[in-house]
């Protein structure tokens, strides 16, 4: 069905939806100004887990 013009329900919804997108297009904004900012090692270890040892035991783990 489509909405009337006079759905006061209707346009409420939308504008809930606009701010929604709004305001996830600035979170995706702020984090894509974030990792730009980071160093080639941090996205690297965000991307791929960082690097274990060939002894097969990460850093911290003695035990």
């Amino acid at each position: 069905m489509t909405k009337t013009p006079h759905d006061p329900k209707g346009d409420a919804r939308e504008a809930r939806l606009k701010a929604a997108l709004r305001a996830n297009l600035a979170r995706r904004k702020a984090q894509g100004r974030a990792r730009a900012g980071t160093s080639d090692e941090t996205t690297q270890n965000e991307q791929h887990g960082p690097e274990i040892p060939p002894n097969g035991q990460a850093p911290g783990n003695e035990e």
